[in-house]
């Protein structure tokens, strides 16, 4: 939470500061441009937190914490038990926000999402009542359990931060950001998202199962208590103001215009390579930028490396490219040909 006694500041005000009961974190002897320590203090609690909860899954927790960064949604896939559903819930906790939770299923309807405008009878009008898709961070969970026209209420809410219900608009509070999940295993019953929703998604995050010595350690937090397992131990440690100055303080990252040449060549390949039947749109150019900032700015450094783009690049391309049929009989999977293709661009020095 920030005030007007707080030492973070934008970096353009001549008055800013360290905070003087923080060592700042060490690079190596590099200073940045942009002042990064409140940002990566903030991150630093945000990941303390959550690691009270979850055990391993590192790079899912970093990568979400750089979506929250870059404005961005985000979609996870993996099977049942894997904490999912407790990874969205332990990022909105972490956050001093709104949170609501909407169960997808099948007789969902896009009123039970967006809300639906009732009869008033004392004033002969009618009035709206906002659904859950109101908050800040919206868990959607089993995203792909609804049919394609539930699904599809979210498309302007996802992308423009806005709902219109009845020829009204009605505008969502910052911060909003949409974490989804869905189970790649069982396809009974499911509706296959659409491309232009996949597309809105910033990243699309695979959790795999953990290590022998991660899920001996969940073992031994269970004997201990179940409450150490539960999202009631994290508390709020960063508040909208503070956010919002740390996404600010990204948006500084510099990138040089050889590799803002090296991401559009990037996304480029992807509408031109005989493995894909589907290429990426110039919205994954953006977020790729977005996210290398971010990981970049997370990291100390006030300007993007190629290593920054390549790290990005599979989690913003999976969801948004589509394999041919030869390929897919072939085994292959989005990442693969990501990765391919990655390493035929010439690399920026």
């Amino acid at each position: 939470m920030t005030d007007e006694h707080s030492p973070y500041m934008p970096p353009t005000d001549p008055g800013y500061t360290p905070p003087p009961n923080h060592a700042a974190p060490d690079h190596g002897g590099f200073v940045p441009h942009v002042p990064l320590t409140e940002l990566q203090l903030a991150t630093d609690r945000l990941r303390q937190e959550v690691r009270k909860v979850i055990v391993g899954q590192e790079e899912v927790v970093e990568l979400l914490l750089i979506a929250l960064l870059s404005d961005g949604h985000v979609l996870i896939e993996g099977a049942p038990g894997l904490a999912k559903t407790l990874m969205a819930k332990l990022l909105a906790r972490c956050v001093r926000t709104g949170f609501s939770r909407v169960q997808f299923t099948p007789d969902l309807m896009p009123s039970d999402l967006i809300g639906t405008s009732v009869f008033d009878p004392r004033t002969t009008a009618f009035e709206f009542r906002p659904g859950p898709i109101f908050s800040n961070i919206v868990l959607v969970d089993e995203i792909n359990r609804a049919p394609a026209k539930t699904q599809s209420a979210l498309f302007e809410a996802m992308e423009e931060r806005q709902v219109t219900v009845d020829g009204r608009t009605y505008p969502l509070a910052p911060p909003f950001m949409v974490v989804a999940t869905q189970n790649p295993i069982e396809q009974e019953g499911t509706y296959r998202l659409p491309e232009a929703q996949l597309d809105r998604f910033f990243f699309k995050l695979n959790v795999g199962y953990p290590t022998v010595e991660d899920e001996t350690a969940i073992l031994m937090r269970a004997q201990q208590g179940r409450e150490l397992l539960s999202a009631d131990a994290i508390i709020p440690v960063i508040g909208p103001e503070e956010l919002e100055r740390a996404r600010w303080l990204t948006r500084q990252v510099r990138c040089e215009e050889k590799l803002l040449r090296y991401i559009a060549a990037i996304v480029d390949r992807t509408r031109h390579d005989g493995s894909l039947m589907l290429g990426a749109s110039p919205r994954a150019s953006l977020a790729i930028l977005s996210a290398s900032r971010s990981s970049a700015a997370v990291s100390g450094r006030d300007f993007v490396t190629p290593e920054d783009v390549q790290a990005m690049a599979p989690h913003v391309l999976r969801h948004r490219v589509q394999l041919t049929p030869e390929r897919e009989m072939e085994g292959l999977s989005p990442d693969q040909v990501v990765q391919q293709l990655v390493k035929q661009i010439e690399v920026p020095r």
